[in-house]
């Protein structure tokens, strides 16, 4: 029987969260950008880290390994493609590759788009763990930086197909700002006006809006929900022209979130 896991949402610079997983003593961190607030929560909770597990290269994700590493000399996992660029990893990883942490068997899931060499760990259980770093949000999903929209919709496909109880922790609250573009694109959709609602509360509770669920996702999503009609003719309207194909119903639905503003 696999041990429960604890995981533990540390607020970093404006939005996002270091994910911390937490199994009795023992502490793995995701994408410490900062390293301030993970060692102050590894020291005021006693724990001791085992690994760090990084998703892709930007400075917010990436950050703080050197000196978290100093505090706590331990693995540091992370992307083949992008290694060059994070300093202080020591395990490469590709598509495919599964790896053991806490007990756990994460598989490694290459998700390119929004950096080229992006990955993201799934742990299969009831429910499931997805640390998928900055491609896939609460009702949205990451820009395109350095991938296309057919890498990223194709990235999204894979991570839509996991099972549909899986908890997405994402590395930003984004959540609000995603809803208010989906209830542009998709305003007669009642799970959306219902999720806006719970949103709301949990924010000025001072609460994250994380993790949410696949099954969640893929009535609230709209770059999951490219091959809806509703979803589809929304993006198409706005493009003003036809969109054939699923990969040109995410394209111009990024395009048009990348220049949302919310009234």
């Amino acid at each position: 029987m696999v041990t429960p896991m604890r995981i533990h949402a540390i607020p970093a610079f404006v939005d996002n969260y270091l994910w911390t997983l937490v199994d009795g003593e023992r502490a793995v961190v995701v994408d410490p950008g900062d390293a301030a607030p993970a060692i102050a929560f590894l020291d005021a909770s006693r724990l001791k880290l085992q690994a760090i597990l990084i998703t892709h290269h930007h400075p917010d994700h990436v950050g703080g390994v050197q000196r978290l590493t100093e505090h706590h000399p331990v693995p540091v996992y992370g992307p083949r493609g992008e290694a060059q660029a994070i300093r202080g990893i020591t395990h490469v990883l590709d598509d495919g590759e599964r790896i053991e942490v806490l007990g756990r068997r994460f598989e490694v899931i290459a998700v390119p788009g929004h950096t080229l060499g992006h990955i993201a760990y799934y742990a299969a259980g009831r429910p499931g763990i997805l640390l998928c770093g900055d491609t896939l949000f609460s009702a949205g999903c990451g820009r395109l930086f350095e991938g296309t929209p057919a890498q990223m919709h194709h990235s999204l496909q894979r991570l839509a197909a996991l099972p549909e109880d899986t908890e997405i922790y994402c590395t930003h609250e984004y959540t609000l700002a995603n809803l208010a573009f989906a209830r542009t694109v998709e305003p007669g959709n009642p799970a959306l006006a219902a999720h806006a609602r719970r949103v709301r509360e949990l924010r000025d509770a001072g609460r994250p809006s994380l993790p949410s669920r696949l099954a969640l996702e893929r009535e609230i999503n709209p770059f999951l929900r490219t091959d809806v009609p509703a979803v589809r003719d929304a993006a198409a309207r706005w493009a003003g022209a036809a969109l054939p194909t699923a990969v040109d119903t995410f394209a111009a639905l990024r395009r048009w979130k990348d220049g949302f503003k919310a009234t």
